[in-house]
């Protein structure tokens, strides 16, 4: 069974109008028949997130929201709440503290259970803290600032659902560009991914028709952007710099991704925009490549030359726009529909 989406959304998610990002996470739950299970562990307030949630994902049309809030490592052994996971189309955790949220699930039953669900094909998502949580490197915690700085953050273990990674949150709004580009000099192997609010960055995992080879894809979605930073190739002095010094950080490849933009985790790369035609348009585009390949080949086949074909060939469109009766487009009366609308 392929793997399940994963959404990573940087906080303060739209829930009382649009509700954009939200409403996509119960679509892919499975709408009317979505099983959820919401984790608000990282809360500090976690009855009141829950209910909040709880009603929100009711409302988007979920039948099933159901709550799994382990209060200690040893509660995140409790088989009931093992069960509800693996019986769950979307897992979806909240904001807070995400240095407490690795600590009570991390390597435990319950965050086995999440990376389970995500092997299975279960939706994952998290807000905030439930977004850092899902790469392989966590901001455990640090201070904002655009330059990066020896020391201005810490990093933990996160649930390794996004490989070879770091992902902060609240990015633009509390300019985290610094503590984020700072983690990448210091192991530039890792792919930095610094999500926006109201934004959600999901994760596919697709087999590549051409090779067969499985593939990372993430794409953008919601009200900000999505920014990566690939150090890949980057020069630093993170090695050596002293204290809270400024680091040096030369060649860093850098990806600010609007809404719709898809971005290849695997390659590293900016795949092209998909463009959608509208069927109208699609055949007006299909009749004038014709035009053009009948003009090429007279062209070739004569002297005539490209402005008299042109001429040629308005003149030939003016007369099927004739051939049309302009009654195909009135709407008609009958004595069943009445008048016209």
């Amino acid at each position: 069974m392929p793997r399940g989406p994963l959404m990573i959304i940087g906080g303060a998610e739209d829930k009382l109008r649009r509700r954009t990002v939200l409403q996509d996470f119960v679509t892919a739950s499975g709408d009317r028949e979505a099983r959820i299970v919401v984790i608000p562990t990282a809360s500090s307030i976690g009855e009141e997130i829950m209910a909040v949630y709880d009603a929100l994902f009711r409302k988007l049309g979920a039948p099933q929201v159901a709550c799994v809030d382990p209060a200690s490592r040893e509660e995140a052994h409790d088989d009931a709440l093992v069960a509800l996971l693996d019986d769950a189309t979307g897992v979806f955790m909240t904001g807070g503290n995400q240095l407490k949220l690795s600590g009570l699930l991390n390597g435990t039953p319950v965050g086995d259970a999440i990376v389970r669900a995500h092997h299975r094909g279960a939706v994952v998502a998290g807000t905030s803290a439930g977004a850092s949580i899902q790469s392989s490197h966590m901001v455990a915690f640090g201070s904002g600032g655009a330059t990066p700085k020896q020391r201005m953050t810490q990093v933990a273990a996160g649930l390794g659902l996004v490989s070879s990674s770091v992902i902060d949150q609240h990015f633009e709004q509390r300019n985290r560009y610094g503590r984020l580009l700072m983690i990448v000099a210091q192991s530039p192997q890792l792919l930095g991914i610094g999500v926006d609010e109201d934004t959600a960055a999901t994760v596919t995992h697709e087999v590549d028709e051409e090779t067969g080879e499985e593939r990372e894809l993430l794409r953008v979605s919601g009200r900000g952007a999505v920014t990566v930073m690939d150090g890949s190739r980057m020069i630093t002095n993170a090695f050596e710099a002293k204290r809270s010094a400024p680091l040096l950080a030369s060649g860093v490849v850098l990806h600010v991704l609007p809404a719709g933009a898809t971005y290849d985790l695997t390659a590293r790369e900016l795949l092209p925009g998909e463009t959608e035609v509208a069927p109208e348009d699609a055949a007006e585009l299909e009749e004038f490549g014709k035009d053009l390949r009948r003009m090429a080949r007279d062209i070739a086949a004569s002297d005539a030359s490209p402005t008299v074909l042109k001429r040629r060939m308005a003149r030939l469109r003016k007369l099927r726009s004739a051939e049309q009766s302009p009654l195909d487009e009135q709407p008609v009366t009958t004595p069943e529909n009445g008048a016209n609308r």
